[in-house]
């Protein structure tokens, strides 16, 4: 696909009425820290469009970027990071819950975990949430690029098995400094929007 105009059109806080779009939707969770802002501007050809930072917890709203005045990709704040008050914590599940429920043109979630390690305990409740939500979550193990080619299949199978994912779970490498895997992410979300 090519990317010829992309706006962060809404940025949705706690208290923030969610926008009702008449386009699809594609949500990216994940840990706070996972990669999912440079996965974002990987896609979307962009440096920094989505705001990266060393500091995990940056995104605490849901933003919603229009991709070719076609399609969203919607940001959801990361979970997981210890120096936020849990009371905030359970704010940002609350909105995310009521995004993954209300939204009328969401067509999947992509979750992405660091394929360095196990799923935590966070990336297993998120992956048995989203399933609870009605939705089958495609999964994007981030920072290939960290790893030995040896060791990917490894670490695939770890992944798999420390979420129990369903059998036909479709789980992605993927690199945002390489961008291996972009094009078979990109394959995927043209799929889903032609739907």
């Amino acid at each position: 696909m090519i990317i010829k105009e992309v706006n962060l059109e809404t940025v949705c806080g706690i208290t923030s009425t969610l926008p009702v779009n008449t386009e699809p939707e594609i949500a990216f969770a994940g840990k706070s820290n996972v990669g999912k802002s440079s996965l974002i501007n990987a896609l979307i050809q962009r440096k920094a469009l989505a705001r990266t930072s060393s500091q995990p917890g940056k995104t605490q709203t849901l933003n919603f970027y229009h991709v070719n005045r076609a399609f969203y990709y919607v940001d959801l704040p990361g979970y997981g990071y210890a120096k936020v008050a849990v009371s905030e914590k359970e704010k940002w599940g609350k909105m995310i819950e009521r995004y993954l429920r209300k939204s009328e043109q969401l067509r999947a979630v992509f979750l992405l975990v660091d394929i360095r390690h196990a799923p935590s305990e966070n990336d297993r409740i998120m992956y048995q949430w989203i399933l609870g939500n009605g939705f089958h979550p495609i999964i994007i193990a981030t920072k290939l690029d960290k790893i030995k080619r040896s060791q990917v299949q490894r670490q695939v199978r770890l992944i798999r098995d420390g979420l129990q994912v369903e059998e036909d779970t479709i789980l992605i490498p993927f690199s945002a400094e390489t961008k291996q895997g972009r094009e078979e992410i990109w394959e995927l979300v043209e799929q889903l929007i032609a739907e």
